[in-house]
């Protein structure tokens, strides 16, 4: 049995007309990313845009950085929905590790292309958060070594160090830029999500002994 879906926040108990607020206010916020980016993304801009008073954007997301976590909210849904019942290798019904290899890869994709997302989300005069979603790696990693019946002596330590590499090279892409060339010198996002998918892999071989 697969591990279960661990949310972003808490479940919302909303009325129908808040939850279409709700949803135009995502939706539009997705739609201004795409097109003009994230840091123009403002309260006022989205109200403006959806069409809504900015009291209603303010109620529902509070600060700006809201209106990105909750986004994220959303992705991360949509992803765990993905691990637990999508497709193999990434879904049930593949290899145990080879769903942990896939998993590593996908949720470096996932982290890397929301990183813009990810940054905005942050309180500006808050602390960096310790992870960028909920602790769904940890628990989703452990239950796949479990199943891959590895004979390791601690597998629960070693689903955290796991969890953390996966999770923390692109949590400190988030909070740092690229040095300066970056992209011309090839080490762009693109290469280091390549870099990172295949660091995953290789460990993952390594410790199945592969």
């Amino acid at each position: 049995m697969d591990s279960p879906l661990v949310p972003f926040g808490p479940p919302p108990t909303e009325r129908a007309d808040a939850a279409r607020n709700r949803e135009v206010l995502l939706c539009t916020a997705r739609a201004m990313i795409a097109e003009l980016g994230a840091d123009q993304v403002t309260m006022d801009a989205l109200a403006e845009r959806a069409g809504l008073g900015k009291g209603t954007v303010f109620r529902r997301f509070g600060t700006r950085a809201g209106i990105f976590r909750a986004l994220l909210d959303a992705e991360e849904q949509r992803f765990q929905c993905q691990v637990l019942s999508g497709p193999p290798p990434l879904g049930p019904g593949a290899d145990p590790v080879d769903r942990l290899i896939a998993y590593g890869r996908a949720r470096t994709r996932f982290l890397l292309e929301r990183h813009e997302i990810a940054r905005a989300a942050f309180e500006r005069k808050g602390p960096v958060p310790p992870a960028v979603g909920p602790n769904f790696s940890r628990p989703h990693i452990r239950m796949l070594l479990g199943q891959a019946a590895l004979g390791l002596p601690d597998p629960d330590t070693l689903s955290l160090q796991l969890a953390s590499a996966l999770e923390g090279p692109p949590l400190l892409f988030l909070v740092a830029d690229l040095p300066p060339g970056g992209e011309s010198a090839g080490c762009g996002e693109n290469d280091l999500g390549a870099l990172l998918a295949d660091g995953w892999q290789t460990l993952v071989e390594r410790v199945a002994r592969r």
